[in-house]
């Protein structure tokens, strides 16, 4: 209701709305209906173990496992450079939200069995990252069609989406 609001749905005579909050840690799907500036819970359901977190971890594995078979490093088993890796996931999640791409560039993140200086350098498209993904995308459907069934809906009754979190 909260997200509603805040897109100024509430002016709006009649009007049937999906909330999709894909949060850090959890999804949610509310289905919502206002009738004259009046919100109506119809339904919600959701996934309390599905969350961006999912998403930024898909990245930091990637990543990692790229970065393990080309150096021999993992960079998950060392703390200071896991947690550059989490920060530079993230980032790079964000800024595909509204790029094409995005570069993932870590200097000296780890050195090499001979001591040299390891970087990770990496270019990363919206592509590339939908497809490490889709599985955690789709597993979002389901939770959506629950909540339609409840509210005793189909998608063609739905009139807005609000994409949250």
């Amino acid at each position: 209701t909260a997200a509603a609001l805040a897109y100024g749905l509430e002016k709006k005579q009649t009007e049937r709305v999906a909330v999709y909050d894909l949060g850090g840690g959890t999804f949610d799907i509310s289905v919502l209906e206002i009738q004259s500036g009046v919100f109506s819970v119809k339904a919600t359901n959701g996934d309390t173990h599905l969350g961006g977190e999912d998403f930024d971890q898909r990245l930091i594995d990637a990543i990692a496992e790229t970065f393990e078979r080309d150096n021999g490093v993992d960079l998950r088993k060392d703390r200071m450079a896991l947690q550059r890796l989490k920060e530079a996931a993230e980032k790079a999640k964000h800024e595909l939200s509204s790029s094409l791409e995005t570069e993932i560039n870590l200097p000296f993140v780890a050195t090499s069995t001979k001591g040299e200086p390891l970087h990770v350098v990496r270019t990363l498209t919206r592509t590339d990252f939908e497809l490490l993904t889709q599985d955690l995308i789709d597993a979002t459907l389901e939770p959506c069609k629950r909540a339609l069934a409840d509210a005793k809906l189909t998608p063609a009754d739905i009139h807005n989406i609000v994409l949250v979190g």
